[in-house]
């Protein structure tokens, strides 16, 4: 049979809308960060993780040797910790750590730059995430007024390639768990009431909007992506079975994902993306375990991200149940509505 009469392609899955493409695509990338932060900006989640060298302990077992992390982990010491801790030699080879090759000393701080300085013992600064790390210290010490010699201090993984030593280690998710997670979102997407007829609004057919939400649902029930109970369960999906914020609980248009956030009048930004529903993650990300996982993310509005923040779900309610508690005892009205 010729290369002409061999078997067709099965017809390609329909794209989805650009921006609703790039806000998914976007979940397995990290925070953004500063050129003058230790962080890489906006990489890919199972780069290169940097672990505190004090939160050692709590990182778990499995991820702290060859095989962990898809791609390697730094351990960042503090010059206090190492110059100053008794036995911490025998402590670092305990753990499997030397320093230029899994660890490095991280000086944040200017009184440490003048009491351990690198140069004074012919160390180099780090210029590579695999071992050798090509140095034994990073630095990164803010500049300030306050003496003679306060210029900022930015050392080791400065150049364009290489900028940003790693990622913040409770950002980390493999690869894998980051396909898992997109196709999940993708689908708390089609669980909008007006998913359709949005995605058909933004220049999609029906039919191809039919089409890819059809692949959607397959492909998470392969990997048990669309247990609706648990979704209910986590906060992400509503009584109703519709994709719902986590905060709030209200259910959400998938309007939101185009739409951008409303601004203040006379403080308004012209050249604002920031949209109405954001990546949520139910249970805040922090040091000792791995949020950024199927079941633990879904879609909330900006405003109710903004108030949860880094400190959860859980621990925001009871702070807002508080705020209000008070506000009653103080005799103060409550509007039932914006308009009251």
């Amino acid at each position: 049979m010729s290369k002409k009469q061999g078997t067709k392609r099965a017809p390609a899955t329909p794209k989805l809308p650009p921006l609703l493409e790039r806000k998914i695509y976007k979940t397995g990338q990290t925070r953004g960060a500063d050129d003058d932060e230790i962080f890489q900006n906006r990489v890919a989640r199972n780069s290169t993780v940097l672990i505190p060298y004090n939160y050692w302990e709590t990182i778990p077992a499995p991820l702290k040797d060859e095989s962990g992390f898809e791609r390697g982990f730094i351990v960042l010491i503090s010059p206090e910790t190492f110059f100053l801790k008794e036995n911490i030699q025998e402590e670092m080879i305990s753990r499997g750590l030397e320093l230029g090759v899994n660890a490095l000393i991280f000086f944040e701080k200017r009184v440490d730059w003048k009491n351990y300085n690198p140069s004074d013992r012919g160390w180099q600064s780090a210029v590579r995430r695999t071992a050798p790390l090509g140095g034994q210290y990073v630095a990164r010490i803010s500049a300030t007024t306050a003496t003679g010699d306060g210029d900022k201090i930015v050392q080791g993984f400065t150049t364009t390639s290489t900028k940003g030593a790693g990622i913040r280690v409770y950002e980390y998710a493999s690869k894998a768990t980051i396909a898992a997670c997109r196709l999940q979102l993708e689908a708390l997407y089609w669980l909008c009431g007006d998913a359709l007829e949005v995605a058909q609004a933004q220049e999609m057919s029906i039919a191809d909007a039919s089409t890819r939400k059809e692949y959607n649902k397959k492909a998470c029930e392969r990997l048990s992506l669309l247990d609706v109970e648990r979704l209910k369960e986590q906060r992400l999906l509503s009584k109703n079975g519709k994709t719902m914020c986590p905060l709030c609980l209200e259910e959400v248009s998938a309007n939101g994902f185009f739409s951008r956030v409303s601004q203040a009048e006379g403080r308004a930004v012209h050249d604002l993306t920031i949209t109405q529903l954001n990546l949520f993650h139910v249970e805040e990300l922090r040091i000792g375990r791995y949020g950024h996982r199927p079941y633990n993310l879904g879609w909330g509005h900006h405003h109710c991200n903004v108030v949860v923040r880094d400190s959860g779900i859980d621990e925001t309610i009871i702070w807002m149940g508080q705020v209000i508690d008070k506000n009653i005892q103080e005799g103060y009205i409550l509007p039932k509505t914006k308009e009251d």
